[in-house]
């Protein structure tokens, strides 16, 4: 696919250690996204493997590993599966609204507590409310916040419980970074939900994917991605479905009771806060 644009000049990363794979390095190849034809550029790499950043395109660059694989839900496909229509119906009541990309108090707030709950050790534990800032209002393509409340008394609106930053693209919705209240126990799934939602209000309008990022085959925290089907993957030879029989393997590994050794750290979300330096 060539973008409708003068082709963007590209740096890479110096490496790092990876934030999903113990004992590996990581390096990323990424642009900058400015000017008028910033959408466009936006998804003409978000169909080749790229994530954004802010104003970065990124997309993994590692000499000696390909285990970070992109992963699109077929929206108009798509149909729950019993637990699933479980999630939808336990919070069906939440409120949702589309807000424009600009960052507030209570959203910062409930970032903060499901961070602290679920990424303690993650790269976006120190990030504060100007971090939290940028995340979100520093994006040059067509964004929005979707927030997830409680219903509320009267007119006052209910309790925040859930957000997503979430891109715009021609074909589908594309979740750069969802977060929850992880201690509310009478409303389980949450994080769930939130995907569940944007598969529906994807193929409610008509767009065909809903890009979830990465899945790493091997790291814990990323094999939720694999429950929502019929999921598509990124090869070489461009965008494939993955296999039915396939699929369902990976489902019943990540249902399974995950193990971790105590103090061990868990790897970080994708669409952490980035920074980026260029390699000598």
């Amino acid at each position: 696919m060539t973008a409708p644009i003068r082709f963007p000049r590209f740096f890479v990363t110096s490496p790092a250690p990876c934030p999903y794979l113990p004992g590996r390095s990581e390096r990323k190849v990424f642009t900058e996204l400015r000017g008028e034809s910033a959408d466009e550029l936006n998804e003409a790499l978000g169909r080749i493997g790229f994530r954004r950043s802010q104003t970065v395109a990124y997309r993994p660059s590692c000499l000696d590993c390909q285990a970070c694989v992109s992963v699109r839900v077929v929206a108009t496909e798509f149909r729950p599966s019993s637990s699933q229509k479980r999630t939808i119906k336990a919070n069906d009541d939440l409120i949702t609204s589309e807000c424009r990309p600009w960052a507030t108090e209570e959203q910062y707030e409930l970032l903060r507590r499901y961070l602290s709950a679920r990424h303690p050790g993650g790269g976006m534990a120190e990030m504060d409310e100007s971090d939290f800032a940028d995340m979100v209002e520093h994006t040059p393509v067509s964004s929005y916040v979707v927030e997830y409340r409680e219903p509320g008394v009267g007119a006052e609106p209910g309790r925040l419980v859930g957000a997503c930053l979430t891109d715009v693209q021609g074909d589908g919705l594309s979740m750069i970074y969802s977060f929850y209240d992880p201690e509310i126990e009478d409303r389980a799934g949450l994080g769930n939900y939130i995907i569940l939602d944007h598969i529906r209000r994807a193929a409610g309008s008509g767009l065909p994917y809903v890009y979830l990022g990465y899945w790493v085959e091997g790291s814990d925290r990323m094999q939720y991605k694999v429950r929502y089907r019929p999921l598509e993957r990124l090869t070489r030879g461009g965008w494939e479905r993955m296999p039915e029989a396939e699929q369902k393997r990976l489902i019943t590994r990540a249902t399974a009771p995950r193990r971790r050794q105590d103090g061990e750290p868990m790897p970080s979300k994708d669409g952490s806060h980035l920074e980026y330096k260029l390699a000598d």
